[in-house]
């Protein structure tokens, strides 16, 4: 929060705003308290709701399910108050004013919901705010009640100010519930670290201020490299931002954390303790690496979701499910710019972005779902399997975030290779046609046209094998033709086994069985618990031990624990499976290959000028 900003929104309704008051004085209950006030309610009963999503989070988490008192009052007296579904209460008739007051448990550490204890608060707006049934548009007013034992207490947000005092505490204005719900809120001992990208103000806000060592110089140089990379890369004439101020809210753990939810003009963030840069550090840590990746990816969503929009979610309906086959689009792509853009803003070099473009083949290769389930299906099936895995999720699904970033790879070097256009120009295209100016959103199926558009290629067959299709993507050949090798590194026992294991007290507990291997073939299934391996105790460093030793046909036989029972299996070895890909800048690459990794790396125009017709 600026202190002594005032809303720059469009003139507000003259109806009378939606008065919300949140108190914060029962953080022992984690307990928020929360009224709202309506001088003309509905004269038939008027009727609230709350969200049961999250934009950026695409599961239905039943925030009604954390309300635990609620109560009406007319004139000060007491009005019968109804549940009439899940997530939406009715009032009685009543001229007004009309009070509703309810509590919220908030014990959830993560950037979804809400959190309330003595260390610090936190929420996102649709998890604690009642919406207003028929006023959704109306102008709303947000006060914040500061905590009587917190003198040291902040509030961070992007929140419009209306009257607020020095450490933020007062009244925030948002013109409907829409802008209210985008807008999260950090509470606490806070520490600012206040820069300008391109002329625009930012600010990275952390809680738990008073046990944080932070080197502020590269925190604040890095972030700033990013932001600027970001913004030149939409638009790389004006360089201007599409907000007024941008804010990283970011919680650090002790006991490790990581991830992050995008908003309009802020993100909020977990991370670990460990990833934060210290001023005796030196270097950047590959932790510190994987924090500038997670900022990078949610900055580049305040263009990449919350301005160029699926038209499916445009605007959301946050009282139910809105399924689209386009996060593919939305959460790969950002996933493909968030380390590149990293590279071409100087703070990894080109073997380390290769590293992180590995483990991005290593995760999508490692999981057997991707033969089984297309893009397309990962995007719209996002509600009930990407945020619900269970133990056969790596057979059955593909990963949106990671497989859609490689799609998008083999999009931009496919237009490299074959056009003297760029997926940068996709982009830039999606943003004046959607994002800048404003419109219905994207539709299913707009991709391939905008893409021959803008290159001159016909893409459709591309797309019918990589986003509707399981056909493995092409990229050993495509990286070749930009200078970077591939091979593979010694093989994983586990990975080759097709087993993933987690610890039960010293004994190997099945986590996964992947598809096709030596595992599945044997029978093993998750929740059993490994024994002996040929009469020798299980172990991991057991199963690596006899792995690196046997040959293909060898019959293990495996004792196992199931349904209390003892059970043996047994099956032949395979041969063993692929050992992690590893990215390599080529030695010998010739003089194209290397203009074009060049180009590539650090977000020039493509170098070819004719257009090949394979």
């Amino acid at each position: 929060m600026w202190r002594g900003a005032r809303s720059s929104l469009n003139p507000m309704s003259d109806r009378p705003v939606l008065r919300y008051t949140v108190q914060l004085r029962r953080q022992h209950a984690h307990l928020f308290d929360v009224e709202l006030e309506l001088d003309d309610p509905d004269p038939q009963g008027q009727e609230f709701w709350l969200p049961v999503w999250i934009p950026g989070s695409y599961l239905v988490r039943e925030f009604a399910k954390h309300v635990v008192a609620i109560e009406a009052r007319c004139g000060g007296r007491p009005l019968a108050l109804t549940k009439v579904t899940k997530n939406r209460w009715r009032a009685a008739a009543c001229r007004g004013p009309l009070t509703l007051r309810w509590s919220v448990h908030a014990h959830d550490a993560s950037v979804r919901t809400a959190y309330l204890d003595a260390s610090r608060a936190f929420f996102n707006p649709p998890c604690l705010l009642l919406a207003v049934h028929g006023r959704e548009h109306d102008a709303h007013q947000l006060r914040i009640e500061p905590p009587a034992p917190a003198p040291h207490w902040q509030v961070a947000t992007t929140l419009a100010a209306a009257d607020v005092d020095a450490r933020g505490f007062g009244s925030y204005r948002a013109g409907s519930y829409d802008a209210l719900a985008d807008h999260p809120v950090l509470i606490g001992d806070l520490l600012r670290v206040p820069l300008r990208a391109h002329g625009t103000p930012h600010e990275l806000v952390f809680d738990q201020a008073a046990r944080l060592q932070l080197d502020r110089k590269l925190l604040r140089d890095d972030i700033k490299r990013v932001c600027e990379a970001t913004i030149a890369l939409f638009e790389p004439r004006r360089r201007r931002a599409p907000f007024a101020r941008y804010a990283f809210l970011t919680m650090p753990s002790a006991a490790g954390g990581y991830g992050g939810l995008e908003h309009a003009d802020s993100t909020a963030l977990i991370c670990a303790d460990a990833d934060l840069p210290h001023p005796r550090d030196g270097a950047r840590s590959a932790g510190y690496r994987r924090l500038l990746g997670l900022c990078s990816h949610e900055y580049f969503h305040a263009w990449n979701v919350k301005r160029i929009r699926p038209a499916a979610l445009n605007p959301p309906d946050l009282e139910r499910e809105n399924p689209t086959g386009l996060l593919w689009l939305f959460e790969g792509f950002t996933s493909y710019y968030d380390d590149l853009l990293l590279r071409r803003a100087g703070l990894i070099d080109d073997a380390q972005y290769l590293q992180t473009l590995a483990r991005t083949v290593d995760a999508v290769l490692g999981a057997p779902g991707r033969q089984v389930q297309t893009l397309r299906e990962a995007s719209y099936d996002a509600w009930i399997k990407y945020y619900r895995p269970d133990a056969n999720s790596a057979n059955a699904t593909v990963s949106y975030y990671t497989q859609g970033a490689l799609f998008a790879l083999t999009l931009d070097l496919t237009l490299r290779r074959r056009s003297a256009a760029t997926l940068d120009d996709v982009m830039r295209t999606l943003w004046r046609r959607h994002g800048a100016a404003g419109s219905a959103g994207v539709t299913e199926d707009e991709l391939p046209a905008l893409l021959r558009e803008v290159s001159g290629l016909d893409l459709r067959r591309l797309f019918a094998r990589h986003v509707d299709g399981c056909a493995e993507l092409p990229l050993r050949r495509l990286l070749a033709a930009f200078g970077v090798s591939w091979r593979h590194g010694e093989a994983d026992a586990l990975a080759s086994l097709g087993l993933k294991l987690d610890d039960a007290q010293g004994w190997p507990l099945v986590r996964q069985v992947l598809s096709e291997s030596w595992a599945q073939r044997a029978g093993l299934a998750p929740g059993d618990l490994l024994i002996a391996i040929d009469g020798e105790r299980a172990s991991v460093d057991a199963l690596r031990r006899r792995h690196a030793r046997a040959r293909a046909g060898d019959v293990w036989r495996v004792h196992l624990m199931r349904d209390a029972r003892l059970l043996e299996l047994a099956a032949p070895l395979a041969a063993p499976a692929p050992g992690p890909v590893q990215l390599e800048l080529a030695p010998r690459a010739g003089a194209a290959a290397l203009r074009r990794r060049r180009a590539w790396l650090d977000g020039t125009p493509s170098t070819e000028t004719t257009k090949e017709t394979r």
